[in-house]
This record gives C-alpha cells, structure tokens and sequence, in this order.
C-alpha cells in the first residue's frame, strides 16, 4: 500500500489568470471552474496532483507539486504490479 497523500499543494494566483480555461479543460477531476473571464478553484480538495493544470497554464498561475498526491500513487502501483493504489484523500 502507497499513501503518498500529505497535503494538498495546489496553489492558484487569480491575478495572474488570463482566462484561458485551459486548467478547466484538462483536469481530470474538475478541480477548476471559469466564472467571470477567470479560473476560480472549484473543489481544490479533488485535486490528484497529476501536474496537467500547472503544464498547461501558460502565465504560471498554478503551481502544483505533482508526484506527491493520488496520481503519484496510481503510477506507483501500475509500476509495481499492484491490483490497486491506495492513499488516503478519499
């Protein structure tokens, strides 16, 4: 069993935000929402830290320290051989 979830690192700077929606468009859990022209953290806490967002966001408005949470432990696992990851976000 892999729990490598700790903390949540996502960090998102709105002013640094040019609205381009592109976190909206590749998170895989819908972490990210658009309302009024910008990004805005919609459920922060669904967050994997597979790292898509920040590799996307082209003004650095997202930092992400991918390795750390779910999507980390799902390629640990799938490395390994294990039938399942496991951490402990939920």
């Amino acid at each position: 069993m892999y729990n490598s979830y700790s903390v949540n690192t996502l960090a998102y700077n709105a002013e640094l935000c040019n609205g381009c929606g592109m976190c909206v468009a590749v998170c895989p859990h819908a972490v990210f929402e658009m309302n009024e022209r910008k990004a805005h953290l919609f459920q922060p806490l669904a967050c994997m830290e597979c790292g898509a967002c920040q590799l996307n966001c082209v003004t650095g408005a997202i930092t992400v320290e991918s390795g750390v949470g779910c999507a980390a432990a799902m390629m640990r696992a799938a490395l390994l051989g294990l039938p399942e990851a496991e951490c402990s976000c939920g």
